[in-house]
């Protein structure tokens, strides 16, 4: 296609939902406060500094501008038009609205792409036309970002290069409401020390930094702990600034507040406290769980979470916006509806005893976690224990457990329909392309609906890159895309290119893995790859694994002159590394029947060619880009300590989440990456040592024993975790000769077993 058609097209594209006239008003009057601190010429100026970072002196060709007023009703919005010497004059009514506009204007003018994995920023010279003014706006007043546990699967170890570009990604994706939850131990420190607590009840209550997520909700403590008072510094120094830098384009920063989960040490300042003792979380015992929740109705509740609330709005200043989850994968001690009204009521109270104009922030993962708990009484008491319109509602998982459908719109609070996605940081291509596409359109025409935003809220991200430019896309949209057209453009765009195969992979991928629809789905990689071998294996997937295939055809096809792109080379890794995923299953399935089967010699051919070639080979292609390198994680988190305890503290941690996920496997592989190394010295050993045992049960006629396989298991597992070994963090290897050997070695393979 000619660039100028080329270009034309994705303009009839863009406008196609950039020009519409909103109508939408806001319900919520409570709402109206939560406005950007940052003065105009601020914003301004933020967005200016972030063109800079993304396009170096092309970013001189733009004039950027935020003028409140464009807004009558907090909704953002963003005009653009060409100046006669061809320069782009931005105006909107947020910072946040500036850079969201600039970069729909990147993506469909310039066929321009950004993402975790490279971008792709080859603009047009000149920069192409606008045509009169165009008028970017959205009818959702939040964009929400982030979950809880995405401080621990994938911004533990971060720097600051690393929070400023994650933040621009923010700003260009229209976030303005994003979780800001770094530092907060060093205030609760603060607290308990006021409070009495010595330094030992302490740290045994904090987990070590890859599992402070579930300290936080008062899931588990202590393990992988105690947290050095270097940590403490560190990340509220990065806390100032990622604050700063937040509050500079105009978002609203949401600040932690108290649940009521507390030290055991209080029960020696406090014996008479009303303190529940809470069973086991997950498959943890009471040695790192059986958290001690103290009851939000006892006066120490407010005393605790305005100490605690007061300290975060003196050192992190306000936004007015707070999250804490009360019972997150915790059942209440009582299903009263006036008992839980009363401890809403009771949360809310420590939170307004501080901010009179705070806003309650919370997760609505417990109605989905613990269903058969919160039946309709339950969920509308806890809600209703709030002002109508001074609690925001996330309904985590709506694009596959919607939450708003069956209670009345959250029975009138305020809600924003989520995205979650991806659960633990999970490798693997996933999507639910239909379902994100349909969803926030039917929450909104929702009869007496209260939605005030939409969300994006994985467990982890840095993967699947497409659904996410998706999601963000779509508060910007006033009806559902195209999904064919849109990811036609979004390949054209992410990899600078008009060639054909590259489109028609990306249909194909786009209408296969990356839309399932089975009912109540989790994004968990399923795959036996990733999984502690048995015999007993779940190998199904959502889609036709031959649009997999031929997608990974496509790619290998087209790869020679699009090698120097970033984007590109780790797509072709990423594809390669799905086909291989589905084919260890193909093996894994002659690997048991032959076992089942008693054919040796069947079973050490599909036994041999997984251990000894299979993923070998899919370690070197994942050693080829560093965006697959399991060293980069363990060097960021090596690099915040002080001497060689903390690097070893902090090495442990790094290193057990991904794996074990507790002291002994309580949560084995929930967080499994799919990295250069990892599959070398952690799933391949694992592999090789389940072949092994087959074949030696067979030689003896002895039972596969799952048991004392787990134990053997294990003792692989828990010897990567403290193996010490240094793992590179520059790839190695030619990707596209690699990738290129596997695809010719494997893909008739393949064919073969569909």
């Amino acid at each position: 296609m000619h660039p100028r058609k080329e270009r034309s097209v994705a303009l009839c594209v863009g406008l196609s939902f950039m020009c519409f006239i909103l109508t939408a008003h806001c319900r919520f009057p409570t709402l109206d406060h939560l406005q950007p601190q940052a003065s105009e010429k601020t914003q301004a100026r933020a967005v200016i500094q972030l063109l800079k970072r993304l396009l170096g002196d092309r970013s001189t060709e733009f004039i950027i501008s935020v003028n409140r007023s464009m807004s009558k009703d907090s909704l953002d919005v963003c005009e653009l038009r060409s100046t006669r010497n061809n320069q782009i004059v931005a105006t909107g009514s947020t910072g946040v609205a500036v850079a969201s506009g600039l970069y729909n204007y990147l993506k469909y003018f310039c066929n321009c792409h950004v993402s975790w994995s490279g971008d792709q920023l080859d603009l047009p010279r000149p920069l192409p036309q606008v045509t009169g003014v165009l008028r970017i706006n959205t009818q959702h007043r939040f964009r929400y970002y982030q979950n809880v546990c995405t401080v621990s699967y994938s911004s533990v170890w971060w720097d600051w290069p690393r929070w400023e570009r994650e933040i621009d990604w923010m700003a260009l994706n229209g976030i303005n409401l994003p979780l800001a939850f770094t530092g907060q131990e060093a205030l609760w420190q603060e607290v308990y020390r006021s409070l009495g607590l010595n330094q030992t009840e302490i740290e045994e209550f904090f987990s070590g930094p890859a599992f402070l997520a579930w300290n936080r909700m008062g899931n588990m403590f202590e393990f992988g702990g105690p947290l050095p008072q270097s940590w403490h510094v560190n990340k509220l120094n990065l806390q100032f600034k990622i604050l700063e830098r937040m509050r500079s384009f105009g978002m609203i920063p949401v600040l932690p507040a108290f649940s009521g989960n507390i030290p055991k040490g209080i029960l020696r300042l406090h014996p008479s406290a009303n303190v529940t003792r809470l069973g086991p979380w997950a498959h943890f015992n009471c040695s790192f769980s059986c958290a001690y929740i103290l009851d939000p109705r006892d006066p120490l509740f407010l005393q605790i979470g305005s100490m605690y609330l007061s300290q975060v709005v003196k050192q992190f200043g306000t936004d007015h916006v707070y999250n804490t989850d009360s019972f997150n994968e915790m059942t209440p001690p009582s299903s009263d509806p006036g008992y839980l009204s009363a401890v809403s009521r009771s949360v809310f109270a420590s939170m307004t005893a501080v901010d009179p104009q705070a806003i309650w922030l919370m997760q609505g993962w417990l109605f989905f976690s613990s269903a058969s708990f919160w039946r309709p009484p339950q969920i509308k008491a806890l809600l209703h224990g709030v002002p109508i319109g001074r609690m925001i509602v996330l309904d985590l998982f709506a694009e596959t457990e919607p939450i708003f459908s069956y209670t009345e719109s959250f029975y009138g609070q305020p809600f924003i329909w989520c995205m979650l996605h991806n659960f633990g940081g999970n490798s693997g291509f996933f999507g639910q392309v239909e379902s994100i596409n349909s969803g926030p359109f039917q929450a909104l025409s929702f009869p007496n609906s209260s939605l005030v935003g939409l969300g994006i809220a994985p467990e982890g991200i840095e993967q699947n890159p497409v659904i996410y430019e998706l999601m963000s896309e779509l508060a910007w949209r006033k009806e559902p895309v195209n999904l064919s057209k849109w990811v036609s453009l979004y390949a054209m765009r992410r990899y600078g290119s008009t060639h054909e195969s590259l489109g028609a992979a990306w249909r194909l991928l786009f209408f296969s893995v990356y839309n399932c629809t089975v009912p109540h789905y989790r994004n968990h990689n399923h795959s036996p790859l990733v999984r502690r071998p048995s015999l007993r294996m779940n190998t199904e997937v959502w889609y036709n694994r031959s649009d997999l295939f031929d997608a990974w055809k496509l790619l290998v096809e087209a790869a020679p002159p699009l090698m120097s792109k970033g984007t590109f080379r780790h797509d072709l890794v990423d594809i390669t590394r799905e086909a291989l995923q589905v084919l260890t299953s193909a093996y894994y399935l002659e690997i048991a029947e032959s076992f089942r089967n008693q054919k040796l010699p069947e079973l050490l051919t599909a036994g041999g060619v997984l251990v000894h070639d299979l993923l070998p080979e899919l370690d070197r292609l994942l050693s080829s880009d560093g965006n697959f390198l399991l060293g980069p994680w363990l060097e960021q988190a090596q690099a915040l300590a002080l001497g060689e305890k903390e690097a070893r503290l902090y090495d442990m941690n790094a290193r057990n989440q991904i794996t074990l996920w507790g002291p002994s496997g309580e949560i084995v592989d929930y967080a499994s990456k799919e990295w250069g190394g990892l599959m070398e010295d952690y799933y391949a050993q694992r592999w090789g040592l389940f072949v092994n045992t087959l074949v030696d049960c067979l030689h003896t006629g002895r039972p596969f024993k799952q048991e004392a396989f787990n134990q053997e298991a294990f003792k692989v597992e828990q010897g990567f975790v403290y193996n010490g070994r240094k793992y590179p963090s520059e790839p190695t290897g030619d990707t596209y000769e690699i990738a290129r050997r596997i695809f010719l070695k494997y893909y008739p393979q393949a064919m073969k077993r569909l």
